[in-house]
């Protein structure tokens, strides 16, 4: 298996990486690789921080490992590689009545991403995360064991492997099952919101299987926490026209193109594009769940420095804190047009899987020193508010901060050992946050 020298970095383009990295195309490839020269892997690279980045080491890009193994049309149980992303899945089996059961806000992680971070979507607070859909993992750890787990199975494996950041072994593939759909289109009801207290108010009430709510991060006083609230339901019809296609961004944007003024002229525009009385919609089920996936390269909006996403997630109890939070933000200037708030339900299904029952805050900052001070305030009311930072997104957050939001920390670790007893899995996130090492 050839080795190549490799630049490469996270979505979010604040921490790169540059080693040896391997692309093997089988699993007998990959075998041979773990024995031999075993290291961390990675997949799209769509996670916002260092967690698939491996500086000075090696590392294995699962991206050619994309075969669908096994599919049953009755029962909607899918065998696939790891490599495989979501989009796809949604382009092939929707056609066929079926989809799978909770996806992010874009189509390109993989498989095995999904996994290695128990990723949620605009449908959590009914199905879930990712990994409570995940019937089956198969795992090559150091020295080329061949391991499966799952909930019935070894279960401790199974839950350090769910949300586990890739430390318990090389994802090779894993059984899925998926939810059925009456066909290949979604109906979106948008409704202009007016509050961050109006929001709250909708998203408790709406009965819909998926939601998201888009804040406009600039705004005050009266107006603070106004958005728009997609929710949204599977449906047979009518047919939805076809998407348009998508818009690549093809530069590095200056750091003028998201000052603040221009931020805040847009998120007003974007927050009046839907009229007063809300409006209904029927499109294809990846432009609706697949938002981000409307900008091709949009990370480059924010020009070489990269960008930061801040995502917490607060009990139900503690709603005041975020909406201290988004005020904040307000005041600060730094907000992008992106920012995001989900209800969560209850559901997760590793160790260290993000999500708890309450509100969920995303949002991005351009790379900069304020934004960084900024991140670090609103790190500190997540802790007062004993909420949790996502392990997908977080890019600044200490080891000690980390590890108090997830009490099964420990735990994850011994797995952890137990799979890679040499460390050579470690990546940069978990150097950075020592999550493997002893109390």
């Amino acid at each position: 298996m050839l080795w190549k020298q490799t630049d490469y970095s996270g979505w979010g383009r604040v921490h790169k990486a540059h080693g040896e990295v391997a692309r093997p195309e089988r699993g007998a490839h990959l075998a041979r690789l773990m024995q031999d020269r075993p290291a961390p892997a990675y997949g799209m690279l769509r996670s916002y921080n260092d967690s698939p980045l491996n500086d000075g080491g090696r590392a294995i890009d699962m991206t050619r490992m994309d075969k669908i193994l096994a599919f049953d049309p009755e029962t909607g149980v899918l065998e696939v590689e790891a490599g495989v992303q979501l989009g796809d899945l949604i382009r092939l089996f929707a056609p066929r009545g079926w989809i799978p059961a909770v996806v992010p806000g874009t189509g390109f992680p993989t498989v095995g991403g999904a996994i290695a971070h128990d990723i949620h979507g605009k449908n959590h607070h009914v199905l879930g995360s990712f990994g409570q859909h995940v019937l089956s993992v198969t795992l090559i750890q150091p020295g080329g064991k061949r391991v499966t787990a799952s909930p019935q199975r070894g279960k401790a494996l199974f839950r350090a492997t769910m949300g586990g950041i890739g430390q318990t072994g090389v994802i090779v593939s894993a059984r899925l099952q998926l939810i059925p759909t009456p066909g290949p289109s979604m109906r979106v009801k948008s409704t202009r919101v007016e509050s961050f207290d109006e929001f709250l108010a909708l998203l408790d009430a709406s009965t819909f299987r998926y939601n998201v709510g888009w804040i406009d991060g600039t705004a005050k006083g009266g107006g603070l926490g106004r958005g728009i609230l997609e929710e949204a339901e599977l449906t047979d019809g009518p047919r939805a026209g076809r998407a348009l296609p998508p818009i690549t961004v093809p530069v590095d944007l200056p750091s003028f193109a998201l000052s603040g003024p221009t931020v805040k002229a847009f998120n007003a525009a974007y927050w009046r594009k839907v009229p007063s009385q809300g409006n209904v919609h029927v499109m294809p089920i990846a432009q609706h769940v697949f938002p981000l996936d409307k900008l091709h390269d949009w990370n480059r909006l924010y020009g070489k420095r990269g960008f930061h996403q801040f995502q917490c997630v607060v009990p139900v109890a503690e709603a005041g804190a975020l909406k201290e939070m988004v005020a904040k933000i307000a005041r600060s200037g730094l907000a992008s047009p992106l920012a995001v708030i989900k209800r969560m339900g209850d559901g997760r299904a590793g160790m260290l899987s993000f999500p708890m029952e309450g509100y969920t805050l995303a949002i991005d900052f351009p790379a900069r020193e304020k934004a960084e001070m900024l991140i670090a305030e609103l790190e500190a009311m997540t802790v007062e508010a004993t909420g949790r930072l996502y392990l997908g997104k977080d890019a600044l957050a200490s080891g000690a901060t980390i590890k108090a939001m997830y009490p099964e920390w420990e735990d994850w670790a011994k797995e952890a050992a137990r799979a890679d007893p040499d460390g050579v899995l470690i990546t940069d996130m978990v150097r950075r946050l020592q999550l493997r090492d002893a109390t």
